[in-house]
């Protein structure tokens, strides 16, 4: 075969596999995605007007386990750290409580890819995780108590979520997640690999 000829044949296979988009879903089996973000609204502390709190801070893990009809089951790990401060000062009497909630969790989601939106993640699962929540109160007059209260006790809970990435560059994507977590909504960015 000619020289010219050889380069002919590659240039119309380079040629056509060019044209020809390659789509490959945001999330498959076998793929790992790593989390962190921050969380608005949240039950800690709820009644209160005045005080001061964190957002609600989180961090993931998850793995694509098995495909399953138009999508992908994947199991992971979720943490999350919020507090919350009040204080304040009567007649010379200062008091000072805190609330610092954790949550400790394992989840497993379903993640559809039968849209074929080409970076888009669109998933919903349910997460059983272990809440702890702690609670310690001091003042000037050295009274001081650290410890759980009231129906505010440490436990399981099961909690249902559903969110969406969008990987924008690459493996590297953004994400927004509503349910039940350390917070009630919660934006971030995600890596996947």
């Amino acid at each position: 075969m000619k020289k010219s000829a050889f380069f002919s044949i590659a240039l119309v296979v380079i040629s056509f596999f060019s044209a020809v988009r390659v789509h490959a879903q945001a999330f498959e089996a076998g793929t790992n995605v790593v989390s962190a973000g921050i969380g608005l609204g949240s039950s800690l502390a709820s009644g209160y007007t005045y005080g001061t709190q964190t957002p609600g801070f989180s961090a993931g893990y998850e793995r694509g386990i098995w495909e399953a009809g138009p999508g992908v089951i994947s199991l992971g790990a979720y943490v999350g750290f919020k507090g919350f401060k009040y204080g304040y000062v009567d007649a010379g009497y200062a008091v000072t409580e805190k609330w610092n909630y954790s949550i400790f969790g394992v989840r497993g989601a379903y993640h559809f890819t039968g849209l074929n939106v080409e970076n888009l993640d669109l998933y919903a699962g349910v997460m059983i995780a272990y809440d702890n929540l702690s609670f310690s109160y001091s003042d000037n007059a050295g009274n001081s108590y650290a410890g759980n209260i009231g129906s505010y006790n440490s436990g399981l809970g099961v909690s249902i979520f559903a969110g969406a990435r969008y990987y924008f560059a690459g493996n590297l994507g953004v994400f927004g997640e509503l349910g039940y977590g350390v917070s009630i909504l919660g934006v971030g960015l995600s890596y996947k690999f």
